[in-house]
């Protein structure tokens, strides 16, 4: 899981440099500009999504762990 969260956001860091690229900054909400924006901002949001899940996961292994060792333990 943790390796698909990595290529997930190297794909969507890949597809975001290349639309923002093809942005045109004089008018960003016409044509084929409008289309970049938007799929920009998808791919940010695909990296924050990622992002998340590889935290919740090591949260959850923490828990985990915790759950595991004995109350009287130190």
């Amino acid at each position: 899981m943790k390796l698909a969260t990595y290529i997930l956001s190297a794909l969507a860091l890949i597809i975001g440099v290349f639309n923002i690229t093809k942005i045109n900054f004089d008018a960003p909400l016409s044509g084929d500009s409008y289309t970049a924006v938007v799929t920009t901002i998808a791919a940010g949001c695909a990296i924050l999504i990622a992002s998340i899940l590889r935290v919740s996961k090591k949260v959850e292994k923490v828990v985990k762990k915790k759950q595991n060792t004995s109350f009287f333990e130190f």
